[in-house]
């Protein structure tokens, strides 16, 4: 049968999803975009391209996540002080982009599709909001003071943070302990067998979500490099996004995911 008996998932939550995610995990990190991040091979356009992104996928986020602050699905993962980022994005896009920022930042086709997403998730199955609370929340406070100064050196950016306030968590005092919370939290959600499975199975859709993100901004970082001109970016981001297939609400991807990336 291809959906898993009972027993044949770890009990808690986080667990199961930290098990289900982890090969997918691993090929997001070795996305080309990522990896040339990690290397300190970061330009400012291709940095103000995934933070533009990162403010449009963290509002939809965070609108859906106050959609459902109160429903029992996600209510026990409600945390906006300590948590939210659209705030602090709000004041990287304007480091970035200027006072007119609202007007001029990009949305790229796979940026699109992830809030499109998000927002069927939290309209219609508020309870695989979880996947990708946990799928975004916990990857910005496990890696994001090392991007930070990565970013910060790649950059030279000012010390004071300037530009980087998304990666800093002020109402946090110790990630690791925070994080610990949050993965207890996780574990008293109440969710029978076939609904875990379809967190997990969201938070590999999640995963890849990012990825395809990924993917589209190295393409048009390396095809601007070839050709600057505002055609030849206008018809990149017409680019259809193909790397994850609509889904019905209702519905996961079933299976190991299939992803091209340059290292798979």
């Amino acid at each position: 049968m291809e959906r898993p008996q009972p027993d044949s998932m770890p009990q808690d939550l986080s667990e199961a999803l930290k098990e289900a995610t982890k090969e997918v995990h691993i090929q997001a990190e070795n996305a080309e975009f990522m990896k040339n991040f990690q290397k300190g091979q970061v330009s400012r356009e291709g940095f103000k391209l995934v933070m533009a992104s990162l403010y449009h996928i963290y509002t939809a986020l965070e609108e859906e996540i106050e959609r459902n602050k109160q429903n029992p699905v996600y209510a026990p993962l409600y945390f906006p002080e300590e948590l939210h980022r659209r705030a602090a994005l709000e004041q990287d896009m304007a480091f970035w982009y200027g006072p007119h920022w609202q007007e001029i930042i990009p949305c790229t086709p796979a940026t699109q599709h992830y809030v499109k997403r998000l927002h069927e998730v939290g309209r219609t199955h508020p309870e695989l909001l979880v996947a990708h609370a946990y799928t975004r929340y916990l990857g910005d406070l496990s890696g994001g003071q090392v991007l930070k100064k990565i970013a910060q050196k790649a950059m030279a950016l000012p010390s004071s943070g300037e530009g980087l306030a998304f990666f800093t968590f002020p109402n946090i005092d110790s990630p690791t302990k925070f994080k610990q919370l949050y993965r207890a939290r996780m574990n008293t959600l109440e969710m029978t067998p076939e609904v875990k499975h379809r967190v997990t199975e969201e938070a590999k859709t999640a995963f890849l979500l990012n990825i395809e993100l990924f993917e589209e901004l190295q393409v048009m970082l390396t095809e601007e490099h070839k050709d600057q001109s505002p055609s030849q970016m206008a018809s990149l981001r017409q680019r259809p996004a193909s790397l994850v297939q609509d889904t019905a609400p209702a519905e996961t991807p079933r299976g190991k995911p299939q992803i091209s990336t340059s290292s798979s």
